[in-house]
């Protein structure tokens, strides 16, 4: 086969440093979404839809055939880290957790998870980040031990 090609849709999840509540100000909040979906055109994979809540994010997106997923997820969260500290002295000590969990999404599942993260304020009065956190590892398969989940 002379051309190679793919299509991986992926759906990464990860909170602030011990779930603060850093982003309750919805101004920063889309803000913040903006520059991530920039970060992650920057980085060849663009992102499909981006939600989340105070504590934590939910980002869709395309996975570019000759990227390693843990060096963009830190990437993004290192560059997005250094932007947020900028934007004054409330997110000054501001850190990501140090772990995400990042999930498979087949082609025919775009649309339902892109609207499950563009939901997250809904779908987050009903169930704890933690509780969500723990039922999408078990959906997928992804066998952890609570005692080094959370950070």
């Amino acid at each position: 086969m002379a051309q190679s090609l793919a299509q991986v849709h992926l759906h990464l999840v990860f909170s602030t440093k011990n779930r603060v509540a850093s982003f309750r100000d919805t101004r920063i909040r889309n803000e913040l979404h903006a520059y991530l979906a920039a970060a992650f055109k920057a980085q060849g994979a663009p992102a499909h839809t981006i939600g989340g809540t105070s504590d934590h994010l939910h980002v869709l997106f395309g996975l570019p055939r000759d990227c390693e997923i843990a060096s963009l997820v830190a990437n993004v969260k290192r560059n997005s880290s250094i932007w947020i500290k900028t934007k004054g002295p409330a997110y000054g000590s501001f850190h990501w957790q140090n772990g995400y969990g990042v999930f498979s999404v087949s082609h025919s599942h775009v649309d339902k998870v892109a609207a499950y993260v563009r939901d997250q304020d809904t779908h987050h009065r009903r169930l704890s980040f933690q509780d969500e956190y723990r039922s999408l590892l078990r959906k997928h398969g992804v066998q952890f031990d609570e005692r080094y989940v959370w950070d």
